[in-house]
Formats: structure tokens, sequence, C-alpha cells
């Protein structure tokens, strides 16, 4: 059996970071975990080739070469995953689907011969034993939870790392939180399932033996949604990293209450997290209430960001408006907050009803439903009828986006952020580091209208807090990505 894996191409968005990879010299930022646990997964005696069009193109000879198709997709790649199904029917194949999109669309997608819906722990298997006796049915579903601590190891022989500017992993599923808006429980469950710390120390030594060095992104929702046992593992994880002399630089996903443990961010910290995004969503406290995000309720979540950026990791944010309670004047708010908390990587969403959570459900009883999500995030969709009108909503997430994202305010945050930060990440300079510098010094310190912003930044950074510098070199080369997508959002 032939076997060919496809993951589609995602769009120009806030985390594909396209306008970034030039810098450092990569095709994509991530690789496609999900297809590459499931090839570990599949029997061993298949040959198996895996096609991420972020990276290379599908070509017909690929699609001619394979008895069967695999595609996994995310929400935002269902355009380009229906064309990867078309082309591969128009040849005649066998086409096999799954991951969020086909969970929570199934119904959406023609052409396809097995849907491999929910975890593929469950029912992949399920697939595999009737298509070897000869009966496979259309569509595989379970809301069965599998046990993580059984999960395969990614085939990471079926890529070149050398393509990706951060590997991944995941560690745990689950999140102990149930906000309105959110699809994650939809997925996961409620329930966080960590895996063994032998097992995420496996999976990094497999990278590592592979010859990856750099950045790894845990992928997991909420990193911190068990915290005792997150806290069982990092002991293990910072003797790994010490042993081969910190090869990696983490960063994952969190909650806000990461800040009230200082032991956890001492682990954290120490285990090398540089990075972490957090769900803050707004300053608003009735809308906070309104979504269900108890965890930010009653707290001062400029002290949260600035008390874990004291402790050596870096704080991306999500927000949100378009919620119930949210007026005409959470525009000027929401830019207030940010500015001041200092979250250079501030992404910022109109509220966007998920299929099947909780909000998708109330606003369909409530007759406010419009349409499906596009997944995008940051690309102003609307997709339910909001309680502000509509019209001055899109206009006010635009004023968000264009002023934040503005040259100077920009900068801005980046120099706060420098001024709370306590640099402790352990990470080897790299060739390629060196080269990312040195073509940002070319291509925003001379031939950008940015330089002086630029050379302002590098000059300060380097004078008071040296330390400081490579974060300051990053978020300036994150900018330049940034200021794209805003002005794809709110042209200037």
């Amino acid at each position: 059996m032939n076997v060919l894996l496809v993951y589609p191409e995602y769009p120009d968005t806030f985390w594909s970071f396209k306008h970034v990879l030039r810098f450092i010299s990569k095709k994509a930022a991530f690789p496609p975990l999900g297809l590459l646990t499931i090839a570990g997964m599949l029997p061993k005696e298949w040959d198996k080739k895996l096609v991420d069009t972020n990276v290379t193109e599908l070509t017909d000879e690929h699609i001619a070469w394979a008895d069967m198709v695999f595609i996994g997709a995310m929400i935002v790649q269902k355009a380009k995953a229906r064309e990867i199904i078309h082309r591969c029917k128009a040849q005649g194949k066998k086409v096999v689907v799954g991951g969020p999109v086909f969970t929570t669309h199934d119904e959406k997608f023609e052409g396809v011969d097995h849907f491999i819906l929910n975890e593929a722990e469950v029912t992949l298997p399920l697939f595999l034993k009737d298509l070897e006796e000869g009966h496979p049915k259309p569509t595989y579903t379970s809301l069965q939870k599998p046990d993580v601590k059984k999960v395969t190891l990614p085939l990471w022989s079926l890529i070149d790392l050398r393509d990706y500017a951060s590997m991944s992993v995941q560690y745990s599923r689950g999140c102990p939180y149930n906000c309105e808006f959110c699809d994650i429980i939809i997925m996961n469950g409620r329930i966080p399932r960590a895996k063994a710390p032998e097992q995420l120390l496996n999976e990094l030594q497999a990278l590592y033996d592979a010859g990856w060095r750099g950045s790894v992104f845990i992928v997991d929702d909420n990193f911190i949604g068990n915290k005792l046992n997150v806290k069982r593992m990092l002991p293990h994880l910072i003797q790994w990293q010490k042993e081969r002399k910190f090869p990696f630089k983490l960063f994952t996903e969190a909650s806000t209450d990461l800040a009230d443990d200082p032991e956890l961010m001492r682990l954290m910290s120490a285990a090398n997290f540089f990075r972490v995004f957090l769900g803050i969503e707004t300053p608003c406290e009735e809308s906070l209430k309104e979504t269900g995000k108890v965890q930010n309720v009653n707290r001062d979540l400029a002290e949260t960001v600035k008390i874990i950026q004291q402790n050596g990791m870096e704080v991306m944010g999500g927000f949100i408006v378009g919620f119930d309670n949210d007026n005409e004047s959470i525009f000027e708010t929401q830019i207030r907050f940010i500015q001041k908390i200092g979250v250079v990587s501030a992404m910022v969403g109109v509220l966007t009803a998920l299929p099947q959570t909780r909000l998708w459900h109330r606003l369909k009883a409530e007759g406010r439903l419009l349409s499906d999500t596009t997944g995008g995030n940051t690309d102003g969709d609307l997709n339910f009828i909001p309680k502000m009108n509509k019209d001055k909503l899109i206009e006010g997430y635009k004023k968000i986006i264009s002023t934040i994202y503005s040259r100077k305010n920009y900068y801005q945050r980046i120099h706060t952020f420098i001024k709370n930060y306590r640099p402790s990440v352990k990470r080897q300079i790299s060739m390629g580091d060196i080269r990312a510098f040195f073509k940002s010094m070319w291509q925003i310190g001379v031939l950008s209208n940015a330089r002086y912003s630029y050379w302002k930044l590098i000059l300060k950074t380097g004078l008071t807090k040296i330390k400081a510098l490579p974060a300051a070199v990053e978020l300036a080369i994150f900018g330049q990505h940034y200021e794209k997508i805003a002005n794809k959002v709110a042209p200037t």
C-alpha cells in the first residue's frame, strides 16, 4: 500500500509568520505534527510519503503514486483541503481525512471516502481493522478519550526538519476551563490527560537525534491544565536539557493562573521556556463573566503579564472584541490596555462562533448564527449577529489593528516588554541567528521605514539589557510580518 499524507497550505495569517521566514531561510513555521503522528500509527509495511504544501508543491506525480491519500487539516485550511480532495478524486484515489475541520464540519466536504474523526488513537485502528477485512465504513467517530501515554512517536523521517522554523511536540490534551467560545473541550475534553515524563523525553530525544536544535513548540492548548503533573514532569525535562547543554528553547500556551504559581514559573524558566501564549481576551470584567473566562475574572491582568515576563517568559496574548457586553468604548479600552501591558505579539480577533461550542449553540438558539467561520482568528470574519452594530464592530476592530500595529505603538510595546523582562533562557547562538540579525540590520535597519525605531531599540537594549537583545531583534523581525497582516485587515 502506497499512502500519501498531505497537509494543506495555510493562508497568510497572524500565526503563519510567512513574512518572517525569509529572515531565517525557512519555508514554514511549524511541521504537520498530527499527520506525522498518524504516519507513525499506520502499518509499518506500508510505503509512506508526506507532502506539506506549505513547504513544497503537491504534484500530479505525488497523487499518481498513491493508493490512498490521507489529509489532515484545521478550520483555516478548509479551502485548500477541498482543492486537494478534488484533485485526488479526479485521479480516482481513495481519500481519508481527519483533524479538527473534518470533526466539526464533516457534512461540508464532498468526495471523501472515509472520515476518521475525533481522536485518531481510538478511531484510526477501527478503520485499519475494517480496511484489512475488506469492509471499511464511511465514518468513524467516538467520544472516547484515549490514554495519551500510548501515543506513538511522530515519523520525523517523512519531512526535512531544515524547512521549519520550529518543531512541535504535544505533552497533554484537554483544559479544565469551559470558556463559551472555545472548542478545546469539544476536541479534547475538560480533564487534562498528560504523557509520562519519559514519553515526552523520548519524543524530544527523537528530535535531538534527528539533528534538531532551536525552538520547540509544546502545542498543548493549556500546558498547565494539570499543574501537579507538569511540576512532576519539569524536573525530568530540566535534567534532560542540562545534560545536552539546553539544545531546545521551548514555548507553549497556558492560562493566566500561571502567574499565581511561583514554583511552576521557576521550573518552566529553568527548563528553558522563553515564551507563553495567554488567552487574555479583554479587560472588561462583564465580558469575561459572560464568556465563562473565570480564570481571568477578579485578576489584575497587567500584573499577571508583568509577573510572567519577570520570570523570563515573553507573553504573547489573545484578545477578543464583540462580546454581548462590549460597547463602543471597548476599542479604545483594548488599545490602551494592550499598550500598557506590553504584550508585543497581540492577536486581536472578532468573537467567532466555532462549531459545537457553547457559544455556537447559544447563538443558534437565539437565531443569531449567520455562517461557518473561516477559522482565521484575525481576518475580521463575523459569523453571527452581534449586539453592537455590525459596522461599528468591524470599524472598531480595524481601528485596534491599525493602531496597535502602527510602527510607533508596536515599538513602544517592545520597549515596555524589555523593561519588564528578565531574560533567563539558555540559548546557543546559531549561525541562523547571526544571519537573521544581519538580515534584519539591512532589511529593517537600512531599507525599511522602521529604521529609526529599529536602531533605537537595538542600541538601547544593547546598552541597558544586553541579554534581552535576541528577543528585541526577534520582535523587530516579527513586526515586519504583523505590519503586513495589519495592512490586509485594515488597509491604510
